[in-house]
């Protein structure tokens, strides 16, 4: 099975019992590591993931890999390694819930036609986002978005 294939596979076969904890599938990246392969697979909720989170997820996963039944056996016979994450600060906001769990954070986007948003969110629907940008309020559509991440601030003095 080739990579893509697995990497599909492998979002089927693990979406179900994460959303059953709770828990979104955001990440599934399978690489070649010398004679093993690298699984990782990140995964976050409202309000973010903690370690037990993350500890219980590794869990699941690995039993659900292990069990060729509820696997149909995606992985074979290669070994492989597993790392469950959460996805981190440099995940492209890609989804209405990435928007919807920075609410409040500065975001810094690019459109399809080459502009540059940079503003805080401070709304968001199935649709797009409205953004504090420099004290006026932007709408901007996530079909207009070709990328888009939020900004790490330090020293952010609260309001």
């Amino acid at each position: 099975m080739a990579t893509d294939q697995t990497r599909e596979r492998l979002v089927e076969v693990l979406t179900p019992p994460l959303l059953a904890m709770g828990l979104d599938l955001e990440v599934v990246e399978l690489t070649p590591a010398g004679r093993r392969r690298v699984l990782r697979v990140a995964v976050d909720k409202d309000g973010g993931v903690t370690m037990d989170d993350v500890a219980e997820a590794t869990k699941e996963v690995s039993r659900v890999l292990d069990d060729p039944v509820a696997s149909g056996d995606v992985m074979g016979e290669q070994p492989y390694t597993l790392e469950v994450t959460s996805p981190g600060t440099d995940r492209p906001l890609t989804l209405p819930r990435h928007w919807r769990r920075n609410e409040g954070r500065l975001v810094k986007a690019k459109t399809h036609d080459g502009r540059t948003v940079k503003g805080r969110v401070v709304a968001h629907d199935d649709q797009g986002a409205v953004l504090d940008v420099d004290g006026a309020e932007s709408r901007l559509a996530f079909a207009d978005v070709a990328t888009a991440k939020v900004e790490l601030e330090f020293n952010r003095k609260e309001s």
